[in-house]
């Protein structure tokens, strides 16, 4: 079977303390699909993301003792309407997020706004009217003119 290169199954972030992080990521309605020693998984729309230990991470890449960072990277959630952000910004504050950019309209012609997770992993929240949603809220690029 071939697959398309361009694509992501599973995105994973090294956490410090992983009881905490699926804590916190339970205050915003996740579930996790499956845990191992060690490392939670969520089903997403057609991918995963997991939670794992840091100095597991590390040694699990085959650098025990790297020093993992955060912050480098955004990932992102789209939503249909303004009040939609703000109430998705507003639930991981109150989950324990650190606020690093209130929503607001942007340069861009959208809304949107950036939050971290206790461990330094960015979030953004925002709403793009030129990219149109589907109903289950996955996200097709609109083709290029």
């Amino acid at each position: 079977m071939s697959y398309p290169v361009q694509r992501i199954t599973l995105i994973t972030l090294g956490v410090t303390d992983l009881a905490a992080s699926c804590a916190f990521y339970a205050q915003l309605g996740w579930e996790p699909a499956a845990q191992q020693d060690g490392v939670a998984f969520y089903q997403m729309h057609g991918q995963g993301l997991a939670l794992f230990g840091r100095d597991d991470l590390a040694k699990d890449q085959g650098r025990a003792g790297a020093t993992l960072g955060t912050g480098a990277m955004t990932l992102a959630q789209n939503f249909d309407t303004e009040p939609e952000v703000d109430a998705a910004f507003a639930a991981a504050l109150a989950a324990g997020a650190t606020p690093l950019k209130r929503p607001e309209k942007v340069f861009w012609g959208g809304y949107s706004g950036y939050w971290s997770d206790p461990d330094g992993h960015v979030w953004e929240v925002a709403m793009n009217p030129f990219w149109p949603l589907a109903a289950d809220g996955s996200l097709t690029l609109p083709p290029t003119e």
